[in-house]
């Protein structure tokens, strides 16, 4: 831990969204390197690093590096920035995959026009993702919340394969229309608050707001949040815009994005608005575990021999599950379901981040990201990683077993505690209802369990090809999945090794040591929640 006064670290917040939009018209500058990029997302990742160091561990529930100064008089609108134990995780999860993807994207420029504009791209939405995690007004909320959405579309409009300007207009579609519902939740709550000042509202706990106020705004607010979670059966836009996207649009979509939905419900609607919260907690319960099942059925229907499924839709789909255990955990509205979410929205961006990079570099060596090509089967010989590529196999298996929840790996702790959560709602809330959704979100992580190691068992198992294997060959080449010469794909490489190391790590390291973020999020929950259950 290090020590900085208060102007120091208002500073360097200010500066942590600053800076990514100061790069982002850099790189677009003539002449300008290509590794700024790399140098400026580096600069972030330092700058947040300093900024958890600096943290006051001692008191994670009161707002830190806190900056508030007029923005709009007339309207009672702040430059209101601030970070505590709930934000300062996701802030470090932002700053350290955009991060790793400029580093990817250096060493493999994805296919499309002009690099720079590409990482431009990336550091607006750095910017945009850093200022939702950090703004403490909701006007700033709002408009941090959409500005993610332009850069977002032009990645995958852009830069995306088959189909991708179909995808990027859905994904554009579907965020507007719940952003300008969403919009209506927040002004009536700033309006009837008398204030849109988040920490003031949140203190004040929905004092000053009727119960029909608080209904109307949790709707409304939550039907926003719910399509960037995305919650089903919202979610429709979500595979479309994996499948499409290029490799990082997808780390960034998966790792960040969809963040911002379930800390909007934790930051927003729990505090501000309980009694409403208390409504419809009931169905967003119900919601989350169908969430979980249905993500899980449509992974297994990918998986499925003769499916014809792609691997990367299969990640994709399988978030919608992954994100129903957040949903489950903010439902039951006590201090053990909600530090689950926090928990579990940490661990998916960590496990799913790595996921999408290796599915991404699968594709670079075999071609493909079809499940049936890559199992082999009557075709001939499929990717066959452990056999191929032994250090990339094992981790595409480390990875899908984090993903499934194996103890001792960051995927655990989320899911337990929100079935803990749900297992002692809320008083006020139906236990009945609540032990019907524990128990089909518990048969949602067999199904889980059996989708992905159906993954593992059908790409990285069976026999490896013989040198002039027929049925190889690299991505150029007219037949199958495999490397040029034979049975040959490269294992990791030097980039490669740089981007996913740090995100096993950090797997390894908060599911053997959850304290490291329970710690921070625990007090900051109790704080948002008085009188919570724990």
């Amino acid at each position: 831990m290090i020590t900085l006064n208060d102007t120091t670290t208002q500073v360097l917040l200010v500066a942590l969204i600053a800076l990514p939009l100061l790069g982002a018209a850099a790189v677009l500058l003539p002449r300008v390197p290509a590794w700024t990029g790399v140098a400026v997302t580096g600069a972030v990742l330092a700058g947040a690093l300093v900024l958890a160091a600096a943290f006051d561990h001692d008191d994670p529930a009161a707002v830190q590096a806190e900056s508030d100064v007029p923005w709009i008089p007339a309207l009672g609108v702040r430059l209101h920035f601030g970070v505590d134990g709930i934000s300062l995780p996701l802030v470090a999860l932002t700053a350290l995959l955009t991060f790793l993807c400029a580093l990817y994207t250096l060493a493999r420029p994805p296919e499309g026009p002009r690099p720079a504009a590409f990482t431009a791209l990336m550091l607006l939405l750095e910017a945009g993702t850093l200022a939702t995690f950090a703004v403490l007004d909701l006007v700033l909320f709002f408009l941090a919340f959409e500005m993610v959405l332009v850069p977002m579309y032009f990645l995958i409009a852009r830069w995306g394969g088959a189909g991708r300007e179909a995808a990027a207009w859905r994904f554009v579609l579907f965020t507007v229309t719940g952003s300008v519902v969403m919009l209506l939740g927040l002004l009536l709550i700033g309006v009837r608050g008398g204030t849109f000042d988040m920490v003031a509202l949140a203190e004040a706990n929905g004092a000053g707001l009727s119960h029909a106020t608080q209904v109307v705004a949790v709707l409304a607010i939550g039907l926003g949040l719910a399509v960037k979670t995305p919650m089903w059966p919202l979610h429709s836009w979500l595979p479309d815009a994996h499948t499409a996207a290029p490799t990082a649009g997808s780390v960034l979509l998966a790792g960040v994005l969809l963040k911002m939905g379930t800390y909007g419900l934790v930051r927003i609607a729990l505090p501000m608005a309980p009694e409403g919260m208390e409504t419809f907690a009931p169905y967003l319960g119900a919601f989350a575990v169908t969430g979980i099942v249905y993500g899980s059925l449509a992974c297994l229907a990918q998986v499925r021999r003769g499916a014809g499924g792609d691997l990367k839709r299969l990640i994709a789909y399988s978030s919608v599950g992954h994100m129903g255990f957040v949903l489950l955990g903010i439902s039951t509205l006590t201090a053990t379901g909600v530090n689950g979410a926090l928990f579990a929205n940490v661990a998916h961006g960590l496990i799913t981040g790595l996921l999408f990079f290796l599915v991404g570099a699968l594709k670079e060596r075999t071609g493909s990201t079809d499940i049936d090509r890559l199992a082999g089967g009557a075709e001939g010989a499929g990717a066959a990683l452990y056999g191929r590529t032994p250090r990339f196999g094992g981790l595409l298996a480390f990875a899908a077993v984090a993903s499934l929840g194996l103890p001792g790996l960051a995927g655990f702790w989320g899911e337990l505690l929100a079935l803990l959560g749900a297992f002692h709602p809320a008083d006020g809330l139906s236990r009945p209802a609540f032990l019907t959704y524990t128990a089909v979100a518990a048969f949602g992580t067999l199904l889980t369990a059996a989708y992905l190691l159906l993954v593992v068992r059908r790409v990285c198992m069976g026999d490896a090809p013989g040198e002039g294997a027929g049925s190889v060959g690299g991505p150029g080449s007219a037949g199958g999945v495999g490397g040029a010469g034979g049975g040959a794909l490269p294992d990791l490489r030097a980039h490669e090794y740089a981007a996913f190391a740090p995100l096993v790590a950090l797997t390894l390291l908060a599911g053997l040591w959850p304290a490291v973020l329970l710690d921070l999020t625990d007090p900051a929950v109790q704080h948002l929640l008085p009188g919570a259950v724990r």
